[in-house]
């Protein structure tokens, strides 16, 4: 986006330039004027785009700007004024209408490079100023007021203009940069809010009986050397107290690592339709249109909506995404369907196109909860089964968990 933005604003004072030649019939003029005019155009063209550069990383970025680019364009400007007042003083075929256009064309580019060097109010300012002084010199050189009105005019709309579009389109790209930094804050807020749950999880559990275990372990000390027989009986609490410990800090890594089906369901909608991927969720049972679901069914289905995410964006230029979760004689069914597959994949999702999937396989690795081979184990542990293969439209796949809703616990 921000290099569409620089070349189409690069782009802008080249149209200056190309209706210089018929606005002010400079193929009528002599050569020597008439190269030399436009050799001042493209020299302010060219300064022109070093100035949408600086002006752009300037407004986004907060770089400082030197004054010696500005400088050049105003007194390139002021070159091109005076040339076309020179000219319109010689008369036809520079009349007042010629007077008009070529105040425009020298104060265009300037006013287009400006625009993102200078506050509003600045910018106004001095273009209220430079369009007084090109209408006071008209009046002198060219007699009525034709020239001068009509000059102010066009220096008006053009500058407005100017003001307008540059703006615009820097104000479009510091506002993508906002986003795609909030984007990032927001990563790194769930990171950090992630860990402060966890940690006071931990906190919970160990902190009560590590201070116990530390009294009770001082008093034993004090005990022992007072060679006491309750010493002993101080210690096997100590020991109970820390077999506790060990069973709470595993129940809440255990609680830790759990899926629930209803927020990864939620997850994958959220992170789907942030990569651009139109997610669809049909599932009654988490909505409250069916009987809910066990909570071991629900922790299995979630892994597999979690891992199916994930292949998703890694190995498939998707469009769009279905998840659709039902209860079929006493069977909750998951199926997770997405496009964007190339003909002739067989990675599919990521998920694998059946059994023998050698990519999508040899990611699934190891570990318990990971890849399609995990989540098989899982599922079968549970008397449920995975499929995944191509599904009914060209360059589809789809992933397909079946979990008996009795014995699962």
């Amino acid at each position: 986006m921000e290099l569409f933005t620089r070349w189409t604003l690069y782009a802008v004072p080249w149209f200056f330039q190309l209706g210089a030649t018929d606005v002010l019939r400079l193929r009528d003029a002599p050569p020597p004027l008439m190269w030399s005019l436009l050799g001042l155009s493209v020299a302010q063209n060219l300064v022109t785009m070093a100035l949408f550069r600086q002006g752009l990383d300037h407004y986004l970025h907060g770089r400082p700007v030197g004054p010696r680019l500005p400088a050049l364009s105003a007194l390139l400007a002021a070159v091109g004024l005076a040339a076309g007042l020179a000219l319109q003083a010689t008369g036809e075929p520079y009349n007042s209408a010629s007077a008009i256009r070529f105040a425009v064309l020298s104060v265009g580019p300037f006013a287009l490079g400006c625009a993102l060097l200078m506050p509003v109010r600045t910018f106004v300012a001095l273009h209220a100023g430079v369009a007084a002084a090109v209408a006071v010199a008209e009046a002198a050189v060219l007699p009525g007021a034709a020239a001068a009105v009509g000059s102010v005019f066009g220096l008006a709309i053009t500058s407005g203009l100017s003001l307008f579009t540059v703006r615009c389109s820097g104000w479009i790209l510091h506002v993508m940069y906002e986003v795609d930094a909030s984007r990032k804050v927001q990563a790194r807020l769930a990171v950090a809010e992630e860990r402060l749950r966890f940690g006071r999880d931990l906190h919970d559990v160990m902190g009560r009986n590590l201070a116990v275990i530390a009294l009770k372990s001082e008093l034993a000390v004090q005990l022992a050397r007072r060679e006491r027989p309750e010493a002993v009986t101080q210690m096997v609490e100590v020991q109970r107290i820390a077999h506790e410990t060990q069973m709470e800090v595993r129940g809440v890594v255990r609680g830790y690592r759990e899926a629930d089906l209803q927020v990864e369901l939620a997850g994958a909608r959220s992170v789907l339709r942030a990569a651009r991927v139109d997610c669809r969720v049909d599932c009654p049972a988490e909505d409250g249109g069916e009987a809910p679901l066990p909570e071991a069914v629900r922790s299995a289905l979630g892994w597999v909506v979690r891992e199916g995410t994930t292949n998703v964006l890694r190995h498939a230029d998707a469009a769009r995404c279905a998840v659709r979760v039902r209860v079929r004689a006493g069977t909750a069914v998951l199926e997770m369907e997405n496009d964007g597959v190339p003909t002739g994949s067989r990675t599919g999702t990521g998920a694998g196109t059946g059994a023998g999937n050698g990519a999508a396989e040899a990611g699934a690795g190891t570990g318990g909860g990971s890849g399609l081979k995990g989540l098989r184990e899982r599922l079968a542990a549970l008397g449920g089964t995975l499929e995944s293969g191509p599904g009914d439209g060209a360059g589809t796949y789809r992933l397909r968990a079946e979990l008996p809703l009795e014995g699962t616990a």
